[in-house]
């Protein structure tokens, strides 16, 4: 497979709202620019609207949740027929500090650019924290390389990942924001072009704990286990672990694939899927790259630039052909399913009319949870969750005497 040790690397005040994009100092060889036109200027959303797009924040609108102690979720919305929207949401847990979340939020919605996902606004309303981001309509590259159903992703596909990724984190570097936090094979989306962007979420941090990394501890950089604190090489660290999964398929620990390369044995490390797609000497430099990433001192790490620069080449061979066609995916601007027709009970509900809800309700045999409590009297309450039950069980009364605005004072309180 040839040698896989090549010669090494060289080794506070608000914002004004952006109307254009104004960071256009990479070349063509750290991709392509964004047109001002291209991207919705950044502003502040009304919770409000919010809401609308979201369909009440629904669990059907969810496509990806995270987080442990403070638990934060990513919903599918629409603002318009044709303008889809990703937003997170964020536990006040999350962010107390409502000036803090708005600050970080200004600043990483100035830095525009092709290869990530954009940051197009935020919502910071009572207890709310909410970012506001372009949608990516075709998924992430966890479920192109974990969880395909079809075929597994081209070689060819997996450098341009490998690439676009690199000169994001290059953007994000000369833009002044080195931190990446918990980068990995979630945090990587494809548009509608089929082109492989960077999450611009993982430019803020999930929580003002300082907890920066939420994978397993055996792919977290080992400066981090020992300090607790992001670097800007810590970034490059889980770049390699990115590197990783596109060489293998797989979601490997480091040490394991350092094992593998240091007995120069790049086969089993390899995708079996790659048979005749790849040259020697672009495995044996993806390889390497990997290596270079994941080394235990820091300073060893290559910076964003010099990924950019070695991988560059690899991509002459295929540069002209679309990100679609590698992908095996239709191109096209994400087309919302047809709406579902809507019960009695919908329409009631979307007309906001509330007697007409209880009178379907009370008709169809509606019951609260009178009984619960004895049901589920094993379990150890605590008084959070005491307080939903009772609050649960007084809007459920006054809905039966169809006293609405209790009913939901209360149900909102759960």
């Amino acid at each position: 497979m040839g040698c896989l040790w090549s010669k090494d690397f060289e080794a506070s005040a608000l914002p004004p709202v952006i109307s254009e994009v104004e960071h256009a100092n990479s070349g063509a060889e750290n991709g392509r620019r964004v047109e001002p036109e291209a991207v919705p200027a950044f502003r502040e959303f009304s919770l409000e609207s919010l809401r609308v797009a979201t369909n009440s924040f629904s669990s059907d609108q969810i496509v990806s949740e995270s987080g442990e102690k403070a638990p934060n979720f990513v919903y599918k919305g629409r603002l318009d027929q044709n303008h889809w929207i990703a937003i997170k949401r964020f536990p006040k847990a999350a962010w107390p500090d409502a000036k803090g979340f708005m600050d970080e939020a200004w600043k990483v919605g100035q830095v525009r650019h092709q290869r990530l996902v954009n940051l197009i606004g935020y919502c910071c309303e009572g207890d709310e924290r909410l970012l506001v981001a372009e949608y990516m309509p075709n998924d992430t590259l966890a479920k192109h390389l974990f969880h395909y159903e079809k075929q597994p992703m081209q070689w060819a596909m997996r450098l341009r990942v490998a690439l676009y990724i690199a000169q994001a984190l290059d953007h994000c570097a000369n833009s002044n924001l080195r931190l990446y936090h918990d980068l990995n094979a979630y945090r990587v989306l494809f548009d509608q072009d089929g082109d492989p962007r960077l999450s611009c979420f993982g430019l803020m941090k999930n929580s003002r704990d300082g907890k920066s990394y939420s994978t397993n501890l055996a792919y977290t950089p080992p400066e981090y286990l020992r300090t607790g604190r992001v670097t800007p090489e810590s970034v490059i660290y889980s770049y390699g672990t990115v590197l990783l999964d596109l060489l293998s398929g797989k979601h490997i620990p480091p040490s394991h694939a350092l094992d593998l390369i240091r007995v120069k044995n790049m086969l089993l490390l390899m995708d079996s899927s790659f048979e005749g797609q790849f040259s020697n000497d672009d495995g044996t430099e993806l390889v390497r790259l990997a290596s270079r990433c994941l080394q235990f001192e820091p300073r060893e790490r290559p910076n964003a630039k010099m990924l950019v620069s070695a991988l560059t080449p690899l991509q002459r061979r295929t540069e002209q052909i679309p990100s679609y066609t590698l992908m095996g995916i239709q191109r096209g601007v994400h087309q919302p399913s047809p709406p579902l027709p809507l019960s009695p009970l919908g329409e009631a509900i979307s007309r906001n009319d509330l007697t007409a809800v209880h009178e379907i309700l009370v008709k169809t045999g509606y019951k609260d949870d009178e009984g619960a409590e004895n049901e589920l009297s094993f379990q150890v309450w605590t008084k959070q969750m005491q307080d939903m039950l009772n609050s649960r069980k007084k809007g459920d009364m006054a809905f039966r005497d169809k006293d609405f605005k209790t009913a939901i004072d209360c149900y909102t309180q759960m």
